[in-house]
């Protein structure tokens, strides 16, 4: 999914779980409200995907992790929008990301802001960002935790906040995966794609020698959450040089329903 154009420089190239994570079966699920859907393991192993929870409002769990949001929110891979939503209801300006056009569209009808982006292309405000979200599995995405985390540190303001989700469980995993709905295909098994899945303490591991820092960890209804502060003295290093040209977020840059407002201006 590489974009080109005055405002939407290309970080690298595209990441596989891009096309992987546009096709049918998620955006199907997205629109119907419900699974099944899973991520399955090259092996058959099969983690299920909580479709209905992503698709119903926040919940308490979520609001645990809400309520520690700092100035401007980012939420990447904001699915279909409930934390962008819930957050523009406290106040907060906030923006989702997703490679999935059916996420960005339900989050906009939800009323919230949102981008049919990759964390991995450049994006509004960059070095910029209050808090970044990664909840929900996402720190999963790209399939190699040190890569994101390293780009999430840079789009964090010097001492912003980042929340995680992690496992419940001591795990770091690797693997390759594919979204299954459980209906037969007539073309073969769908693409592959990178997958991580970490606990706190591997988080904590991958995140130090990026200047993210632990001030906090909690569980809320089953979930492992961990908060992580940006050092204000951190060198970025990962940054395209497009990113100085996004600093300065536009109205060019966001959907229609923010009105031209700057995300950036407040809290």
């Amino acid at each position: 999914m590489s974009r080109t154009g005055p405002d939407r420089g290309v970080m690298s190239p595209p990441h596989p779980d891009v096309t992987s994570w546009s096709t049918d079966p998620y955006a199907n699920a997205l629109r119907n409200g419900h699974g099944p859907l899973f991520l399955r393991r090259t092996d058959g192993w099969l983690l299920p995907l909580d479709v209905e929870r992503w698709c119903a409002g926040a919940d308490a769990a979520d609001l645990s992790a809400l309520r520690r949001c700092e100035g401007p929110v980012l939420d990447i891979g904001c699915g279909p929008g409930r934390l962008v939503a819930a957050l523009a209801a406290r106040g907060h300006r906030a923006l989702g990301i997703d490679v999935s056009e059916a996420a960005v569209d339900r989050t906009v009808r939800l009323g919230g802001s949102a981008l049919h982006r990759s964390v991995f292309e450049t994006l509004p405000g960059e070095g910029r960002w209050g808090t970044v979200l990664l909840v929900d599995g996402n720190i999963g995405i790209g399939g190699d935790p040190r890569h994101l985390l390293c780009r999430t540190a840079d789009l964090l303001a010097p001492g912003g906040l980042l929340i995680a989700e992690t496992t419940p469980q001591d795990i770091d995993e690797r693997v390759r995966v594919h979204l299954d709905d459980g209906r037969p295909s007539g073309s073969g098994p769908a693409a592959s794609f990178p997958w991580a899945r970490l606990g706190t303490p591997a988080l904590l591991r991958y995140a130090r020698p990026h200047g993210l820092h632990s001030v906090d960890q909690w569980d809320a209804d089953g979930r492992a959450f961990v908060s992580l502060r940006r050092s204000r003295t951190v060198l970025t290093t990962s940054r395209s040089p497009d990113t100085k040209n996004s600093a300065a977020v536009t109205s060019s840059q966001f959907p229609r329903n923010t009105s031209g407002d700057n995300p950036l201006a407040g809290s």
